[in-house]
């Protein structure tokens, strides 16, 4: 098995998010020991932000960080164990809703695939980026 990093990278659908983990200096932070729950959002989940979203983002780096660290929870949190919160403290510091009613929805993304194991902690797909407040 590989890190959070390292298991993003592999998986090949992640590079917008990968580049952007890059670009905001937090590649060691998280192949770090953690643990660390990544709610991950894919490629696609990227392509519906806005037109120009992405690059402005690249080029405003307190802000990157800011929106990388809101898909970060601390602590290896399964899916047996989200389904179970109603909200969950980010490590940029806000919260997170949510809503395991119908599927587990994190704010306004739905999760697509839980649970992809790393050594690090876990990663939850998730198919729209999270924007905190």
């Amino acid at each position: 098995m590989s890190d959070i990093v390292d298991t993003a990278v592999n998986a090949g659908s992640f590079g917008t998010l990968v580049a952007a983990v890059k670009a905001a200096g937090l590649v060691e932070t998280l192949k770090g020991s953690g643990p660390f729950t990544l709610f991950a959002p894919n490629d696609e989940a990227f392509a519906k932000l806005p037109a120009g979203t992405v690059d402005s983002l690249l080029k405003d780096i307190p802000k990157l960080k800011q929106i990388l660290t809101y898909h970060v929870v601390s602590g290896k949190v399964m899916a047996a164990d989200v389904v179970k919160l109603k909200s969950a403290t980010t490590v940029q510091g806000s919260d997170v809703k949510i809503d395991a009613s119908k599927g587990v929805k994190v704010n306004d993304s739905t999760v697509t695939t839980p649970d992809v194991a790393a050594d690090n902690g876990v990663i939850h797909i998730i198919d729209t980026v999270l924007i905190p407040a």
